[in-house]
C-alpha cells in the first residue's frame, strides 16, 4: 500500500482490516509472496483470538515474524509499500509495554496497538502508556480503541459512557487513528449471532448501539473515523434469498459478469457485499475482516464512484456562497451546499487514497 504519513489521510486508509492470531506461524511470508495482495491493514491479535495459555508463544511468534519482515525489507526482497499498516491487539497496559520490548527496533514497522474492552476507567491507562511510549519514537504509533463493552452495550449505561470515552479519546485525539465497533463481543452479551444471510445492522438490538456510536464520534463537531464491524463468515449454508442484484454485474460485464455473481453467491458473499453497503451509508470507513477473500470485496467498495467525486467536485466548488443548490452532474439529484459540503471533503480524502471509477465503472471491475 502507499505509506501515508498525515494522520488526516492515513486514519481513512485502513480499508479491509485483516485479523488473525499472532500464533499463526505463516504471517510475514504471507506479505513476503504477496498472498495478501491489496491489503492495507493487519492486525495481530494476541486477546480473544488465542487461548489464555498461548500467551507466551504468541508473544514470541510475533516477535519472529516482525523480525522476519524486517529480514526481507531490509534485504530489499519486499518494500515498505508491499507491508501492509500492521497492529498489535493486546490484552493489557503491561503487554503494551512488553511488546514494545520485545520487538526493540522492529516497534518501527508497527501503526498502532489495538484496545479491547475499551472504556473510559480503562482507556486512561492505555493512552497514558502510549503517550509515552511515542516520546521514544521517530514516528507516531497510534491507539485504536474496541468499543465492545457491556458498559457501551446496555442502555441504562451506554449515553455516559459513550460521552465518557469521547471526552478521553478528544485529550489524546493526536494518538487516536479510528474507533473499531466489537460487534461479536456486543452479540454475545445476548447469546446472538448472526448469520451469512443478515447483516449486523438486522440484529437490533446491535443496530441501535451502532446507531448511537456514530452519533457520538461522527457527528461534525467529533470528527472520528468509525470502523465496519467484523465480517466473520467465509462459507455457509444459505437460508434466505440472495441479497446481490443481477443489474450491477451484467450492466457492464455481460455474461462474465453473471459468472462473477455466480461465484460470489457460490462464496457466500453477498451477505459481507450487502453489509458493507450499508457501512457505507452509515458513514463507516473499511471494515474488519477474518479472511483473505473478504479482502478485494472490501477494497472495491471503498473506491469512490465516477457519480460520487464528480458531485463532492460540484460541491465543493460551489461552496464560495454565491449558490445554495446546484444539480448534479449525472442529472438526478439536488446538491445542496451547506449540508453535503462534509460529505464531499470525505469523498475527497477517499478519492486519494482508493481512487476514483473512470464513468460506467463500478466495484464488479474490481472483483474480476
Amino acid at each position: 500500500m502507499i505509506r501515508i504519513d498525515d494522520q488526516s489521510l492515513l486514519e481513512y486508509a485502513l480499508g479491509a482490516t485483516l485479523y488473525m492470531p499472532a500464533t499463526r506461524k505463516t504471517i510475514a511470508q504471507d506479505v513476503i509472496s504477496g498472498k495478501l495482495k491489496g491489503l492495507m491493514s493487519m492486525v495481530l491479535c494476541l486477546e480473544d483470538a488465542i487461548g489464555d495459555n498461548e500467551v507466551s508463544e504468541a508473544e514470541s511468534m510475533m516477535k519472529y515474524q516482525m523480525q522476519q519482515l524486517a529480514l526481507a525489507l531490509s534485504q530489499g526482497s519486499i518494500t515498505a509499500a508491499d507491508i501492509p499498516l500492521i497492529f498489535v491487539r493486546i490484552r493489557d497496559v503491561e503487554q503494551m509495554w512488553r511488546v514494545t520490548h520485545l520487538l526493540g527496533q522492529n516497534v518501527a514497522l508497527l501503526t498502532g496497538f489495538v484496545f479491547p474492552k475499551f472504556t473510559a476507567k480503562n482507556g486512561g491507562l492505555y493512552f497514558e502508556a502510549l503517550d509515552k511510549i511515542n516520546k521514544c519514537q521517530t514516528k507516531p504509533i497510534y491507539g485504536m480503541p474496541i468499543l465492545e463493552s457491556p458498559e457501551i452495550m446496555y442502555m441504562e449505561s451506554r449515553q455516559k459512557s459513550l460521552l465518557e470515552v469521547k471526552q478521553l479519546l478528544d485529550s489524546y485525539r493526536e494518538l487516536v487513528l479510528n474507533v473499531r465497533i466489537g460487534a461479536t463481543d456486543f452479540s454475545g452479551l445476548f447469546g446472538l449471532r448472526r448469520s451469512p444471510d443478515m447483516t449486523i445492522y438486522d440484529i437490533s438490538v446491535i443496530r441501535s448501539c451502532i446507531d448511537n456510536i456514530i452519533n457520538v464520534f461522527t457527528r461534525l463537531d467529533s470528527g472520528y473515523v468509525v470502523s465496519g464491524p467484523v465480517w466473520e463468515f467465509y462459507s455457509s449454508e444459505r437460508v434466505l434469498k440472495p441479497l446481490l442484484r443481477h443489474g450491477p454485474f451484467t450492466d457492464n460485464l455481460g455474461q462474465a459478469g453473471e459468472k462473477m455473481r455466480d461465484a460470489l453467491l457460490n462464496r457466500y458473499m453477498d451477505g459481507l457485499l450487502h453489509e458493507i453497503v450499508l457501512d457505507k451509508a452509515n458513514g463507516l470507513i473499511g471494515k474488519t475482516i477474518i479472511h483473505p477473500s473478504h479482502i478485494k470485496p472490501v477494497q472495491a467498495l471503498c473506491v469512490v464512484t465516477h457519480e460520487e467525486y464528480m458531485d463532492a467536485c460540484s460541491i465543493l466548488a460551489e461552496s464560495h456562497g454565491d449558490v445554495g443548490v446546484v444539480s448534479s452532474a449525472y442529472g438526478n439529484k439536488m446538491n445542496e451546499i451547506k449540508p453535503h459540503t462534509r460529505w464531499a471533503q470525505k469523498i475527497m480524502i477517499k478519492s486519494k487514497i482508493y481512487g476514483v471509477f473512470h464513468e460506467q465503472h463500478n466495484f464488479t471491475s474490481l472483483l474480476t
